[in-house]
């Protein structure tokens, strides 16, 4: 699982929140997951014009992304015996 520098979690941020030298970025939280759950981490900057904050998922390909990993569902395929 090879992740390239546009896909970390840093690049991430700076691309969505871009932060100044003099603005302070911080995560607000995250996630210690268990066995089959997914890893998030919220980062919020504080911005001239007022906090922004997003929430960052980890995807199964090492990818960090705004927006979630699909969830698996069931289809017959699966439901077979």
């Amino acid at each position: 699982m090879k992740v390239t520098n546009e896909h970390s979690l840093r690049c991430q941020v700076e691309e969505w929140l871009a932060p100044g030298s003099t603005t302070s970025v911080h995560v607000g939280e995250f996630s210690r997951p268990h066995a089959g759950e997914k890893r998030y981490v919220w980062v919020e900057s504080a911005q001239p014009a007022g906090l922004r904050a997003f929430f960052f998922f980890r995807h199964d390909d090492g990818y960090w992304c705004v927006f979630p990993p699909a969830v698996p569902r069931m289809s017959a395929d699966r439901l077979a015996l």
